[in-house]
């Protein structure tokens, strides 16, 4: 069971939250699978999901062990306390609520609230935050990750909400951990055809644009590259 540094490191050496609404267990098991075979580990469930809870726990149990089950959407400490128990290693809202970011700190798992202005990233730092999910980042862009980390050097964001193919390199380029996706990374098209295979090559491409953004080559070595890129520099 990884404690919070390793699953802070999990997400951002993958630089990609992989977003999943799914109809079943089974379904959220197939669509984790396709996109760790993709390169992406951080699966993220939304409570939106029907059964969310059940779907976490049934998920923790199937999938391989490198594959890292957050829960998406929490808007209340009941709820991220059930899925903590249920297996997640990280609780993600789209607004900040202090008192899930300390009963994550509480039970030892990561805690990324949601802020977007300068006052809500503040109180989200001195709440306890890991990292921030910037919502929605289609509002501002890659840009607006540029502004925010010049009064905030060290602030580890990850946006959502806009985020594509075309702009992900974009995002992690103007300074982002990670960036999480969804539905332009988990087609609703492909998941109800049982397409696994194009949502595998989706991640793929997700993954090799945020490596050339980190200026890194797919297929080798990453701990030894960022080693070597952290020398260079």
């Amino acid at each position: 069971m990884p404690d919070i540094a390793d699953t802070l490191k999990i997400i951002e050496d993958c630089g990609l939250v992989a977003v999943i609404r799914a109809g079943s267990a089974e379904q959220a098991v197939h669509i984790a699978l396709a996109v760790a075979a993709g390169g992406v580990l951080p699966i993220e469930i939304t409570m939106t999901v029907p059964d969310a809870i059940d779907v976490i726990r049934q998920a923790a149990k199937k999938l391989p062990g490198d594959i890292l089950i957050g829960a998406g959407t929490v808007l209340d400490v009941s709820t991220a306390v059930m899925a903590i128990r249920a297996g997640a290693e990280f609780i993600v809202s789209p607004s900040l609520e202090p008192d899930i970011v300390k009963v994550c700190r509480k039970m030892g798992k990561v805690a990324i609230p949601g802020a977007f202005t300068p006052t809500e990233i503040v109180a989200a730092i001195r709440a306890g935050a890991d990292i921030i999910k910037l919502f929605p980042a289609s509002i501002g862009g890659p840009d607006l990750i540029k502004d925010l980390r010049g009064p905030f050097p060290e602030l580890k964001l990850m946006p959502t909400g806009g985020v594509t193919l075309e702009n992900a390199g974009d995002f992690i380029r103007a300074g982002a951990a990670a960036v999480a996706v969804g539905g332009n990374l988990v087609n609703k098209q492909a998941v109800a055809q049982g397409d696994y295979t194009t949502i595998t090559e989706t991640a793929r491409k997700f993954t090799a644009a945020i490596l050339e953004a980190r200026g890194l080559t797919p297929g080798l070595n990453l701990t030894t590259q960022a080693d070597q890129a952290g020398n260079s520099g």
